[in-house]
């Protein structure tokens, strides 16, 4: 597991579904010690990645992350304060927790967290479900549940003697849960959210360069789901060489999804690069979106030497008419007043 970043703690981002068919319904919890202007334990609940749920310790509350979550409760009217008060509990266990934690390696001061990464997947096809339970302390592994088993695999020795004793106490109520309870409330979460879990959104496809030797970069961006392949062809064969570097699935701020991939043209002559593609597959789209190599579609913030011409001759131009226009204007300003001038001088003269 290594490290549950923060952002994945706090649902910014999600972890990514390996197929269309199967669903997961995940939960994070971290405990924090020592981190100022942080709430000291926040939990998140993610449904196929998607934040569905958060609690802090500052707010206290459970709340939903996503409207469709909000009709839960007209069938189960006391569905958050259940919730709420579940998560009180872990907040409290999570604060003895890492206090036993700390003391099993030997720390006082400093930054600390303990976190909890739990949850079940469920394929919609063939009805199989499974269930996980890690934990992690200070970014490391600290136990993890196998089900297979029906035991802990506890990486560090620390960690063993406890997870030894909640073997027995445990491990039967979370078999339970993770293949019962948790793939029942997944399956409900699935239907509340199917509109917008279950949708197709296909991406806008680009090419872009930041400079004649940096990197081509294929970008997709406006996709869901996150289920998604990108990558370089060569004659239609598949590109895995260093010359390809590929970008991880990004999330946008309307709940869509950003990725892309480089391919080093820099070593290609340029009368070979129609020979290559960029090709995007997002799941339940049968067609795949494939767009050519070629420098006229590229976008790049370099200036085009005949486009900067073209513009400078035009306002060479656009001057001169208008130095013209002046020029006329005035030599017909000094006209009009000579004349005035001439006929002035000829009323002031006395009459005969």
């Amino acid at each position: 597991m290594k490290m549950l970043l923060f952002l994945l703690l706090l649902g910014i981002v999600g972890p990514h579904c390996a197929s269309a068919r199967n669903h997961s319904l995940k939960y994070f919890y971290t405990a924090c010690s020592g981190v100022p202007h942080f709430p000291a334990f926040v939990s998140v609940g993610l449904v196929d990645g998607v934040p569905i749920t958060h609690y802090d310790s500052n707010t206290k509350r459970v709340e939903p992350k996503q409207d469709w979550m909000k009709i839960i409760s007209d069938e189960d009217p006391q569905y958050w304060e259940r919730q709420t008060r579940l998560r009180m509990d872990s907040q409290l266990a999570f604060k003895v927790n890492i206090e036993s934690a700390k003391q099993r390696f030997n720390l006082t001061g400093g930054v600390h967290t303990l976190q909890k990464m739990y949850g079940c997947e469920w394929d919609d096809e063939t009805d199989e479900v499974k269930g996980y339970e890690h934990y992690g302390f200070d970014g490391e592994d600290f136990t993890i549940l196998d089900l297979e088993t029906e035991s802990w695999i506890t990486p560090t020795p620390e960690a063993f003697h406890s997870e030894h004793r909640r073997e027995e106490d445990f491990i039967d109520y979370l078999k339970k849960n993770f293949t019962q309870i948790c793939p029942y409330y997944l399956k409900k979460y699935v239907n509340l959210g199917r509109s917008s879990l279950m949708r197709t959104e296909i991406p806008s496809v680009s090419l872009l360069q930041k400079s004649p030797s940096s990197p081509v970069s294929c970008h997709a961006t406006g996709f869901y789901p996150d289920r998604a392949i990108m990558f370089w062809t060569r004659d239609g064969e598949e590109l895995h060489d260093n010359n390809v570097d590929h970008g991880e699935i990004l999330p946008n701020h309307d709940g869509s999804f950003q990725m892309s991939v480089d391919l080093d043209v820099s070593s290609f002559p340029v009368e070979h690069w129609g020979k290559y593609r960029c090709v995007f597959q997002v799941s339940g789209v049968k067609e795949d979106q494939v767009i050519e190599l070629d420098p006229a579609v590229i976008r790049t913030n370099r200036r085009n030497p005949l486009i900067l011409l073209l513009f400078i001759s035009a306002a060479l131009f656009i001057a001169l008419v208008l130095a013209v226009i002046g020029f006329l204007v005035c030599r017909k300003w000094n006209a009009n007043r000579n004349n005035f001038l001439q006929l002035t001088e000829r009323l002031n003269q006395p009459g005969e």
